[in-house]
């Protein structure tokens, strides 16, 4: 029911509805040829997050707990944070050590007026001397408990700890998560919902030093009345994504911040009965932009159904290995799995060459 437009790339259409992503799409590559076989939720979800078909035999880490891993943290912030909350349970650790895990901010910034972030301040009558004094009776604990047995879990919670007091401590870290420092202005470009202010949140994060920031929005799982579904959601998801990529450049922070955007596979090539689309892993569309990503590029195609992939076709494992090769991170280096036993961070695929420009970190 939507026509095209034209973008400002010669040659690229988008749909009506993203009128302010066509006036950004020189900032981008599309790539329209994303292809997999996992048709449940679940499932394709667990393939767009860790990079890893699902496997009954180990749990995968996320993209966000191996950049904990392998890069660590900056100024006092945790490495990964999720908004509002971890989306999935396969956004986590996996076999990796839960001190990888993500920070959830726990509430939504688009409640400006009462945005706070979960155990990020002190609790009621919590004073700096009360505080001090529990982290020492806390550190002699939890060093009488070391002494005794040795786990995951408690050097886990040891390195949880130290965190959550650097994030307490620091002014700097609690300013980043502050978007009361935004301007009217600022937040009127993003929109002041939930797309427009989780991705602001998103921008002031990873300004501040986080180095993965997730964040969902919306709901497209539309089997019934995708029209109004689209008219409902794309708008808001259009402006505030038009603003981060626009935002970013401005800051001269793009070329070393990679934006990704995925689902965990696309919808049926035809309307089914009730107006909606059903699930179909077998070809559909992500973006990438910055982060030495080529600008104004698309890569791949579908055929004329949009049914099959018709030009090179992306799977799971590439596209994981193109986004850890753009952060630092190679991509074939083995980590160490419960048995224990060596695994890849991506077993498989190979880098999307031709939509590299440069590695950026």
């Amino acid at each position: 029911p939507y026509g095209a437009i034209d973008t400002n790339v010669d040659g690229l259409q988008f749909s009506e509805n993203l009128k302010n992503l066509a006036k950004v799409a020189d900032k981008m590559t599309v790539i329209r040829s994303m292809t997999h076989g996992e048709a449940a939720h679940e499932r394709g979800t667990h393939n767009m997050f860790t990079g890893y078909r699902p496997s009954p035999a180990i749990q995968f880490p996320s993209f966000g707990s191996v950049i904990s891993h392998e890069l660590g943290s900056r100024k006092n912030l945790p490495p990964y944070v999720c908004i509002p909350n971890q989306p999935n349970e396969f956004a986590g650790t996996g076999y990796l050590s839960s001190m990888y895990g993500p920070f959830s901010v726990g509430s939504d910034p688009a409640n400006e007026k009462d945005f706070k972030v979960r155990d990020l301040t002190m609790p009621n009558g919590v004073d700096a001397g009360r505080f001090e004094r529990r982290r020492t009776l806390l550190e002699a604990v939890d060093s009488h408990f070391r002494s005794m047995e040795q786990s995951d879990s408690i050097d886990a919670m040891d390195s949880f700890y130290q965190r959550a007091y650097g994030l307490i401590g620091s002014a700097e870290a609690r300013d980043a998560f502050d978007l009361s420092k935004e301007n009217d202005k600022t937040k009127d470009r993003y929109g002041r919902n939930e797309a427009g202010m989780r991705f602001l949140l998103s921008r002031r994060l990873v300004e501040s030093g986080v180095r993965l920031v997730t964040t969902t929005y919306g709901s497209w799982d539309h089997h019934d009345n995708i029209k109004g579904a689209i008219a409902s959601n794309v708008p808001k998801f259009d402006q505030a994504l038009a603003a981060l990529l626009s935002d970013l450049d401005e800051r001269g922070l793009l070329d070393s911040t990679l934006v990704m955007v995925s689902s965990e596979f696309g919808r049926t090539p035809k309307i089914n009965k009730t107006s909606g689309r059903d699930h179909w892993p077998k070809v559909f569309s992500t973006m990438l932009a910055g982060g030495g990503i080529k600008r104004g590029y698309v890569y791949g195609s579908s055929d004329s159904l949009g049914a099959e992939p018709d030009s090179n076709p992306v799977d799971v494992e590439s596209f994981a290995k193109t986004v850890y090769g753009q952060l630092g991170i190679v991509a074939d280096k083995e980590l160490i799995a419960p048995g224990p036993r060596p695994m890849e961070i991506v077993d498989g695929g190979s880098v999307i060459d031709d939509i590299v420009e440069k590695k950026s970190v």
